[in-house]
């Protein structure tokens, strides 16, 4: 009965310490974009400043459908968001000025 009890403890306390979920989804930048260029064919499409010490990027491929949203700090380590399929771009649409009435 002990060694049950002992076992069950052990295997909980294993799986509680474990590394964080996320720790597996980053790693260095230009490994990730090397991935998301040759396996999946995206290309940068869009991106801006998070804050001063990081920057959210979007990389989308029409051939393939996928999307990747990544933000990366200064030194280089890039984390993806998320990912999905049936990517598409909407081109925004500019209203005509009108007449003034």
């Amino acid at each position: 009965m002990f060694k049950r009890i002992l076992t069950a403890g052990l295997l909980f306390g294993m799986a509680a310490t474990g590394p964080p979920a996320h720790a597996a989804s980053c790693g260095d930048r230009e490994t990730l974009i090397d991935r998301l260029e040759t396996q999946f064919s995206e290309q940068l499409i869009a991106g801006g400043l998070q804050s001063v010490q990081s920057v959210v990027e979007v990389w989308a491929s029409p051939e393939t459908g996928t999307f990747t949203v990544l933000v990366t700090n200064t030194q280089g380590i890039s984390c993806v968001l998320t990912t999905g399929n049936n990517w598409f771009h909407e081109e925004p649409q500019i209203k005509p000025a009108g007449i003034p009435s």
